[in-house]
């Protein structure tokens, strides 16, 4: 038994997004919409289930641009205002399915959500004029699934990102690892195989919570994915420049950017 996954790539940009305001260098002037970078986010078609990576500050046009058809769960990397400000948009897709919408992320993740938007955990209303939100704390694993969706293992990493710890997620097949600086041989390992891999990439120079672009090329050639597209990139980053410096089978990625790939259920499971 196999199950279909899609990934669509929702945003690809750093927290300012590309054009950043007032600027005007060349990624920001740029005619080419893959310069054009809203904030890091993913849709995840897993079967006939639809799941989030972050509700962005840009979900909400996000969702519009790529007529999402509806949302099983999100999977938080971190609670930085990029990947999670846009948590209250999640409230149409609650009214559209009639049910509560379940969101997973790591201890410090879940808590900092619950404090900042209590409201999202209030039992189910008459008017669904609120997110009706499920939490659920994951555990960390490098050696073994931590949970599945449509019989699909997830597995969910600790990555430093800074003084933070964030989360990362390998779903099948495919692997989403944004905002880090680093990433620990064991989880390395369990990379083994990936057909597609999204990578932080930010910058040219390099910074103190995340990869520049000399580090995420070297991670990229470790984990030798069959296909590798950088995320989480500022302005800094042009395009068509990016790109021309790319190691074999790596690419920037950009908003709209959809891949898929099909994950083979074990006889057993």
């Amino acid at each position: 038994m196999t199950v279909d996954i899609t990934l669509t790539v929702l945003g690809c940009g750093s927290s300012s997004g590309s054009p950043v305001v007032g600027c005007d260098c060349a990624t920001c002037v740029s005619r080419n919409p893959k310069n054009c970078r809203s904030r890091c986010s993913a849709y995840v078609q897993i079967g006939e289930q639809g799941w989030l990576i972050d509700t962005g500050t840009d979900f909400r046009w996000q969702a519009l641009r790529e007529q999402l058809p509806r949302i099983d769960g999100v999977l938080y990397t971190h609670p930085h205002a990029d990947h999670l400000n846009g948590i209250d948009d999640l409230r149409a897709f609650c009214y559209r399915q009639k049910g509560a919408i379940a969101i997973y992320g790591n201890k410090h993740t879940i808590a900092n959500i619950q404090q900042r938007f209590d409201y999202a955990f209030f039992p189910v209303g008459h008017h669904w004029n609120r997110p009706v939100l499920q939490a659920h704390v994951v555990e960390t694993s490098d050696q073994y699934p931590v949970f599945h969706i449509n019989q699909v293992p997830i597995w969910h990493f600790a990555v430093p990102h800074g003084r933070w710890t964030c989360s990362a997620f390998r779903i099948g097949n495919l692997a989403w690892f944004t905002d880090l600086n680093d990433i620990s041989d064991e989880v390395v390992a369990c990379l083994a195989g990936v057909d597609y891999l999204f990578l932080d990439c930010l910058m040219e120079r390099a910074y103190t919570s995340h990869l520049c672009r000399e580090q995420a090329f070297a991670f990229a050639e470790r984990i030798a994915a069959k296909h590798t597209y950088f995320i989480h990139m500022t302005h800094a980053l042009e395009y068509e420049s990016l790109l021309a410096q790319c190691p074999p089978n790596a690419a920037p990625a950009y908003d709209g950017l959809q891949v898929r790939s099909r994950y083979c259920i074990p006889a057993a499971a």
